[in-house]
């Protein structure tokens, strides 16, 4: 008698029990010839979670491309599941999607914007363990744990590192412009590239930046506050770049802001200084004598809002954008947070409910969905239009349709939201469950359906 043939299908096939830090586990069966990111995702639709690193049993992480034949695991082995962290960042018209301790990173949107890493800079040359993403507003900049720099979009705008990649060592923290990039390394020293008046050539205050702990940015000039309260500025002069009218007073490590044409400082005793473009906020005089007590100020493109200690609020700059408040100025008592477009505000009072001001289309009218606007935790905006996350994880929009306003096609998914991104015109939700939704103009990101099936895969 014959004897019956072995089941090709099972012999294939190899059980491995992945466990989480929580105690749970679960049996995941892949194929003996695939690899660890087979074993990662069967682990991830198990654990109905995504972003998820595996680990040998003797806490080695192992690398998702390594093939599981040569890893030499065998039937019945254990491996341990660690969750990550998603991260994402945006420039004007692209996504770049990754986890802190992951070692991929997704983009998708126009590819002259950082939509697509180019021929330069290849998939294999990912940095390994992502800390951050930066981004200017056409180019990303990645930074692995070891402190190494890669960067992709366009060269012109920061896409381009070669200059000074050998300078890119041991790199903490990227900051950014609209134009350049500013990387502050482990010695507390910064290099800079791309758009050379714009921020990325810091030559002429080189010797400065030392012991760099913060760097603030307009959209074409950096301001680094030094371990002894002082700040350097460079980049384009009249946009923020110089700031000797103010250098005396800016002392003790002020609390900085930005528009994208002036820079904002509250000093230690609660009063500002302002430099930059007089009209877009660099000149506060009109309301000098109002900041006072200052806690915090946030920005337009074009103006500030400053919060007081009693929770109300003075604006200046632009007035059509966000710099006179004067029409609700009565209901902004007890502003915890504000957010902006690049026209328009929106803050958020104690009670979670939203006051806007500034040019209506571009979100500074919420009367269609004020009712809607109740429990707000966090608020996204695009440059022509908000996006709210509710305490229950839903969403509201409202503003310029196209710059993702009209969130109504993708209503029902957005659920358990938890992160928000946005480009210029659209934006990307991550839920608790590690799914992607995205919204608005489909050539800048709204629409990421080309890399729907690498998301598992981070």
């Amino acid at each position: 008698m014959e004897s019956r043939p072995k089941n090709k299908m099972t012999d294939s096939f190899i059980r491995l029990e992945i466990s989480l830090p929580s105690g749970r586990s679960e049996i995941v069966a892949v194929s003996q010839y695939g690899t660890i990111a087979d074993v990662k995702v069967a682990a991830q639709r198990c654990f109905g979670q995504r972003f998820l690193r595996l680990a040998a049993p003797d806490g080695r992480l192992l690398d998702p491309t390594d093939s599981l034949s040569l890893s030499n695991f065998q039937d019945g082995d254990s491996l341990a599941a660690v969750a990550l962290q998603p991260t994402i960042a945006a420039t004007r018209m692209a996504f770049a999607m990754g986890c802190v301790g992951g070692n991929r990173t997704v983009t998708w949107g126009h590819s002259l914007g950082g939509g697509s890493f180019g021929r330069s800079t290849a998939i294999r040359h990912q940095p390994s363990n992502i800390q951050q993403i930066c981004a200017t507003g056409y180019a990303f900049a990645a930074v692995s744990a070891d402190g190494a720099v890669m960067t992709w979009g366009d060269g012109i705008y920061g896409g381009d590192s070669s200059r000074v990649q050998d300078q890119l060592r041991n790199v903490q923290k990227i900051f950014a412009t609209d134009f350049a990039f500013a990387a502050v390394l482990a010695d507390g020293t910064v290099v800079t590239w791309g758009d050379a008046e714009n921020g990325g050539d810091s030559s002429k205050v080189q010797d400065q930046l030392r012991n760099v702990q913060q760097i603030l940015a307009t959209g074409f000039a950096f301001a680094a506050v030094l371990a002894d309260g002082s700040v350097v500025t460079w980049g384009t002069a009249s946009h923020g770049g110089d700031s000797s009218r103010v250098q005396s007073q800016l002392r003790n490590g002020p609390q900085i802001c930005a528009t994208d044409h002036a820079f904002a400082a509250v000093l230690a005793d609660g009063t500002v200084v302002t430099w930059g473009d007089a009209e877009n906020g660099g000149d506060s005089s009109r309301v000098q004598d109002q900041l006072r007590h200052v806690q915090k100020i946030f920005a337009t493109n074009y103006a500030f809002a400053a919060v007081l200690a009693d929770g109300s609020v003075v604006t200046w700059g632009d007035a059509k954008r966000g710099g006179n408040s004067s029409r609700v100025q009565d209901r902004l008592r007890n502003v915890q947070k504000i957010f902006a477009t690049r026209f328009a505000f929106a803050a958020v009072l104690a009670d979670g409910s939203v006051v806007t001001w500034g040019t209506p289309s571009h979100g500074g009218d919420s009367s269609k969905v004020q009712d809607q606007l109740i429990h707000v935790q966090e608020i996204c905006a695009t440059e022509g239009a908000f996006a709210a996350v509710l305490a229950d994880g839903t969403v509201v929009t409202w503003g310029i349709a196209g710059n993702g306003g009209d969130s109504s096609r993708v209503q029902d998914q957005l659920t358990k939201v938890q992160q928000i991104c946005a480009t210029e015109d659209a934006f990307a939700a991550i839920s608790a469950d590690g799914s992607l939704v995205t919204w608005g103009n489909a050539k800048h990101g709204g629409d990421s359906s080309r890399v729907q099936d690498q998301i598992s895969h981070l």
